[in-house]
């Protein structure tokens, strides 16, 4: 109708239209039926506009927990952490300035997202310039995806190489350290909500990351979790002896990984 209006006044002018058009016209725009259409799929939109950006907020399959309260009251879970640290970062920062890292770190984290879905991670916190990527024990170990999830992005990385020399001059690499253990899983917060992650895993997982430089390697590894993988057969295990971590009353087997 809008269409056919638009012809007339384009072809005619306003002597094409007459009063009884005019009438029709609004007739049809004012339709009580119509309205309520517009009205009903509007809202509809705008509802799954907003439940997409919460989702993007929480990670896929969180929304869901959060709205059935899973996490209203403490849980105890036991899950697989890798801490992804971006290797030199202060100096890259350093060379390129503040925008161009911050658009450097927004280019990185979504070209290894899908990497980190495909392998059933979770991403559960970006912290400046690293990742936290967490499973389940079940789906982190099942097929070696943790394990597969880090390769994976080195390779991804590789392939994206030209792209980010032309674009940045600089190549981003990743170093990780994986353990797991249990973890309390809850809602906090007032204001603004979140689901966070307490237990002594997390500051284990950060501290064997740390160690990558001090052994000159892209990832460490707990012995303990690498015994929990499944189909490991793509990888060998490195050992690099039983250390002492700061703060940690027992020692803790590292190790890192070779591809078979």
């Amino acid at each position: 109708m809008v269409a056919t209006f638009a012809n007339v006044l384009g072809e005619q002018g306003l002597s094409g239209v007459s009063f009884d058009g005019i009438r029709t016209a609004f007739g049809f725009i004012i339709n009580p039926t119509l309205i309520t259409a517009f009205i009903l799929w509007g809202g509809i939109t705008l509802l799954t506009l907003f439940l997409l950006q919460v989702n993007d907020k929480f990670g896929p399959g969180i929304l869901l927990k959060f709205l059935a309260g899973n996490y209203h009251e403490p849980k105890k879970e036991e899950r697989i952490f890798m801490f992804m640290d971006m290797r030199s970062s202060t100096t890259i920062a350093e060379k390129i300035g503040n925008v161009k890292y911050f658009n450097l770190l927004n280019d990185l984290f979504a070209d290894i997202t899908n990497t980190i879905l495909n392998n059933e991670g979770e991403i559960y916190q970006y912290v400046g310039d690293e990742i936290v990527i967490s499973w389940p024990v079940k789906k982190g170990a099942r097929k070696a995806n943790c394990l597969h999830c880090f390769t994976q992005i080195q390779e991804k990385l590789t392939d994206l190489r030209p792209i980010y020399e032309k674009k940045y001059k600089v190549m981003p690499e990743f170093k990780a350290g994986i353990h797991y253990g249990s973890v309390m899983a809850g809602e906090v917060g007032v204001i603004k909500k979140d689901i966070i992650y307490s237990g002594d895993v997390l500051n284990t997982t950060a501290r064997i990351q740390e160690q990558c430089n001090q052994y000159n390697v892209d990832i460490l590894i707990s012995k303990e979790t690498f015994d929990l993988i499944s189909d490991a057969n793509g990888y060998k295990l490195i050992p690099l002896g039983s250390i002492e971590l700061r703060g940690k009353k027992r020692n803790i087997d590292l190790n890192t990984i070779s591809t078979i």
